[in-house]
């Protein structure tokens, strides 16, 4: 009698455990909206040809690398840099798209954490000894490093004797190719995966849940967009997060005549995410995207369409950042009202997308708020 009880105790825990088990991998969507053909048109019309571009310009950069340690000049110091800002332009287009063999890498934090520790380069070059695998080094390395070493050694003279006659002319190079073939190596690999079995379960993965492709990908664009874009380009060296400003944690730092135009090239691309536009120009058109999204399933928010709110909300930060200096640096230095300012803008589609458009597409959160909203 006691082994049969225990036998029926056994099968009930069975049964409740399997009924506990909370496997979230096929729960589909509540809504009509087709979750795939929105997959298909992020994975081939924009993250994918981005990748493509993205190595193209860091193929460009290698070459021009390699003109530029094996035989230092004006004219090839001139290549290099203009390579350097392509290919930054180009990775703005992709910073976003933090997933799949992206997200395994910590890639846009290899590629670009600012500022750049330059002692930490100093020492590294000095030793002759380096190894950009460590985590402790991803300070040194990306554009931000490239940054330093192309603008941030003096004028173009001294950066020249730097890299010819300097006593530690032989590191500067070795540690400047490092630099851009570590970039091309993680760019290789994320790429590869995309092109190698990643893209065809991405597109499938059609879950309305924290493992869902569409979930994934919304959260790792508003992570994008709330941290490295609002925080790390306007919010952090403004001083909103410090109590006073910290100019010295512009992006782009040492060539201090792009920080505008990286942030404007990284809001152009988000608002082309956030209304589907394709990266070529055969797709130019908005196709499947949030936008349409949220249009699909009439979301309002003060009696008007959600996705216009949003929009029009990106046009207005447009309106501010075209007001600040091309020079972050002296931009905060003698008006740093206006990059607060810009920063409010931007500030106010973090309630939009990450309120309203989450709560709208029945997405949650997976990532922690350090800084609130």
């Amino acid at each position: 009698m006691k082994k049969n009880i225990t036998f029926i105790l056994i099968i009930l825990l069975a049964f409740v455990s399997a009924c506990g088990v909370d496997d979230t991998s096929d729960i589909q969507p509540t809504d009509s909206y087709d979750r795939s053909a929105l997959l298909v048109n992020w994975a081939d019309n924009i993250i994918i040809p981005g990748y493509a571009n993205f190595s193209q310009k860091l193929t460009a950069l290698e070459v021009a690398s390699e003109d530029f340690t094996q035989s230092p000049s004006a004219i090839s110091l001139d290549g290099i840099r203009n390579s350097w800002l392509d290919a930054n332009i180009a990775f703005q287009k992709i910073s976003m798209f933090e997933i799949g063999r992206a997200q395994t890498l910590n890639y846009r934090n290899r590629l670009n954490v600012y500022p750049t520790n330059s002692q930490e380069i100093e020492g590294y070059i000095s030793a002759n000894s380096w190894n950009l695998e460590l985590p402790s080094t991803i300070d040194a390395q990306g554009f931000s490093a490239l940054d330093y070493l192309l603008y941030g050694l003096g004028t173009d003279q001294e950066l020249l004797e730097k890299f010819t006659t300097g006593p530690n002319a032989s590191s500067y190079k070795m540690y400047l190719l490092d630099l851009v073939t570590t970039m091309q190596n993680l760019t290789s690999e994320v790429f590869s995966d995309w092109n190698n079995g990643y893209r065809a379960s991405y597109i499938t993965n059609i879950s309305s849940s924290a493992s869902g492709s569409v979930d994934q990908t919304v959260n790792a664009f508003l992570f994008y967009y709330e941290k490295a874009l609002r925080a790390g380009k306007v919010g952090i060296p403004a001083g909103v997060f410090s109590g006073s400003p910290l100019p010295q944690n512009v992006e782009s730092y040492y060539n201090q005549t792009v920080s505008k135009l990286l942030l404007t090239q990284a809001l152009n691309a988000t608002v082309d995410f956030f209304n589907g536009k394709g990266f070529s120009s055969e797709y130019q058109s908005n196709g499947f995207s949030l936008n349409s999204y949220l249009e699909a399933l009439g979301s309002e928010k003060n009696d008007a369409s959600l996705q216009t709110l949003i929009n029009n909300q990106f046009q207005v930060a447009f309106s501010k950042i075209e007001l600040l200096n091309d020079n972050f640096i002296q931009q905060i230095t003698n008006d740093n009202t206006k990059m607060l300012e810009a920063y409010d803008e931007l500030q106010r589609n973090v309630i939009l997308m990450k309120v309203d458009m989450l709560q709208a597409l029945s997405i949650d959160v997976n990532y922690v708020d350090a800084d609130g909203d």
